[in-house]
C-alpha cells in the first residue's frame, strides 16, 4: 500500500502547545464576538451543551426550555435528569418562538434561573430571534444557553450585546470544519451560578469546572489532557477561512441559499417551504413539506437519482414522510449548488409522476438563481 501524497502527513505532527490552543480559542471569541471565556472543548458539539446543562441547572431549580426542533427536545431531558423544574416553551416547528411568548413564560414562573434555547434549528429549518429574546432574559435575571452550533458564520451571533451566558458552537455546519472539536463560551455570570452548583459535573469529561480551574485559572499555561491536535487544527483553518472570506460575506452567502431554495421550491408542483414565514428560515437548511400521499423519501431518493451531488435528504423521525431537507450550509451555501438542486428536484417529482405545467424546471431554476442575486446585490 502506497502512501497518499495528495495531502501532507497528518502524522508526526509537532505537538499543539498551549499557546497554539489558546490562540485558537480566542479566534472563536473574535468570531462569536465575546470578551467571555471561551473554552475549546475535545469532543461533538453535544459534549459541550450537556455540559452546560449539567453545570448550571442545579437540584430544584426552574429551567425554561424552549422547543423549535429536536435538540430543544433533548435538553428537556437532559434539564430534567439533573433535578430541575422544567418548563417547556414550543413553537410549531413550522415557525419559530417570539420574545412575548418567552416574556410570558418568565412572569408564569418567576424563579426560572437558566433559559436553554436553540438558535437556528437545522433538522426543522426554522430560526430564533436571539437578540429579542436574550433582551427578556437578561431583564428576568436568569441565564441564556443557546445551541450556536447550526448558526455560527452563518448569520449574526453577537452573544456579548446580545446576553448570551453560554455559547456553544460547533465547526461542522456554517464552518465547514471539523465535527470532532467544540466550544463554549462562558459569562461571568455563568462561572457564579455553576461554582454555586454542588452537583456540577467536576474530575468529568463534562466538567466545566476542571477547565476553568485546570486552563483558565492558570492563565492558560498548560493544557489539562493531550489536545484533540488534528481537530484543533482543521477547527482554527476553517475559522481562518471564514475571516478571510468576510463574516459578513459567508452571512450574506448562506441567506442568498437559503432565499435561492425558497423561491425555487415555491415554484414546483408539489413542494412547499415547511417554515412559511422567510424571516423564521434558518439560513443553513430548507426544509420543504411534500403533500398526503407523496412520500418525501421517495422525493428524495427521485432527487438524488437525477443529480446524486445535489445536498438533499429526508427529515428525521416521524416528520421523514412529509418533510426533506436541503444542507445548504458551509460549502453548500453556492448558487449553482442551489440552483442544481432545485432542478434535480424537478426532474426527481417528474420521475413520481408529478409534473408542474409549463416549463416548471427552467422557472424554478431561475427563480432560485434570481433569488440568490437579489440577496447579493443588497
Amino acid at each position: 500500500m502506497t502512501a497518499n501524497t495528495e495531502h501532507p502527513s497528518l502524522l508526526d505532527l509537532p505537538p499543539l502547545t498551549a499557546e497554539h490552543f489558546a490562540a485558537v480559542e480566542d479566534k472563536i471569541a473574535s468570531l462569536l464576538h465575546t470578551r467571555c471565556d471561551v473554552v475549546a472543548m475535545q469532543g461533538e458539539a453535544l459534549l459541550p451543551l450537556e455540559a452546560c446543562i449539567r453545570s448550571a441547572a442545579a437540584p430544584g431549580s426552574t429551567a425554561l426550555n424552549i422547543v423549535t426542533g429536536p435538540y430543544g427536545e433533548t435538553f428537556g431531558g437532559w434539564l430534567r435528569s439533573c433535578g430541575a423544574d422544567v418548563v417547556t416553551l414550543s413553537a410549531p416547528f413550522t415557525g419559530a418562538v417570539g420574545a412575548q411568548e418567552v416574556a410570558d413564560a418568565l412572569r408564569e414562573h418567576p424563579g426560572t434561573g437558566l433559559v436553554s434555547l436553540v438558535h437556528a434549528e437545522a433538522a426543522t429549518g426554522n430560526t430564533n430571534p436571539v437578540a429579542e429574546i436574550g433582551a427578556v432574559v437578561r431583564e428576568h435575571g436568569a441565564l441564556l444557553m443557546l445551541d450556536a452550533v447550526a448558526s455560527v458564520g452563518a448569520e449574526p451571533l453577537l452573544t456579548d450585546e446580545w446576553g448570551v451566558d453560554l455559547c456553544v458552537i460547533g465547526g461542522q455546519k456554517a464552518l465547514a470544519g471539523p465535527a470532532g472539536v467544540s466550544a463554549v463560551s462562558v459569562s461571568a455570570r455563568a462561572w457564579e451560578r455553576i461554582l454555586a452548583n454542588p452537583q456540577a459535573p467536576r474530575r468529568s469529561y463534562l466538567s466545566l469546572l476542571d477547565w476553568k480551574e485546570r486552563w483558565l485559572d492558570g492563565g492558560r499555561k498548560a493544557l489539562p489532557h493531550a489536545p484533540a491536535q488534528l481537530e484543533m487544527l482543521a477547527l482554527e483553518q476553517a475559522v481562518d477561512r471564514i475571516a478571510a472570506e468576510g463574516l459578513n460575506a459567508s452571512i450574506t452567502r448562506h441567506r442568498a441559499a437559503s432565499a435561492a431554495l425558497r423561491a425555487g421550491a415555491r415554484r414546483l408542483p408539489a413542494l412547499e417551504p415547511y417554515v412559511v414565514r422567510d424571516q423564521d428560515a434558518a439560513p443553513v437548511a430548507t426544509t420543504l413539506r411534500t403533500p398526503a400521499g407523496l412520500d418525501a423519501h421517495e422525493v428524495v431518493a427521485a432527487a438524488l437519482a437525477a443529480d446524486g451531488r445535489v445536498p438533499v435528504q429526508s427529515a428525521a423521525g416521524v416528520l421523514g414522510t412529509e418533510m426533506l431537507r436541503v444542507n445548504h450550509y458551509g460549502r453548500a451555501a453556492d448558487r449553482a449548488v442551489a440552483v442544481d438542486t432545485v432542478r434535480a428536484l424537478a426532474d426527481g417529482l417528474r420521475t413520481l409522476g408529478v409534473e408542474g405545467e409549463g416549463s416548471a424546471r427552467d422557472e424554478a431554476a431561475e427563480a432560485a438563481g434570481a433569488a440568490w442575486d437579489a440577496v447579493l446585490a443588497g
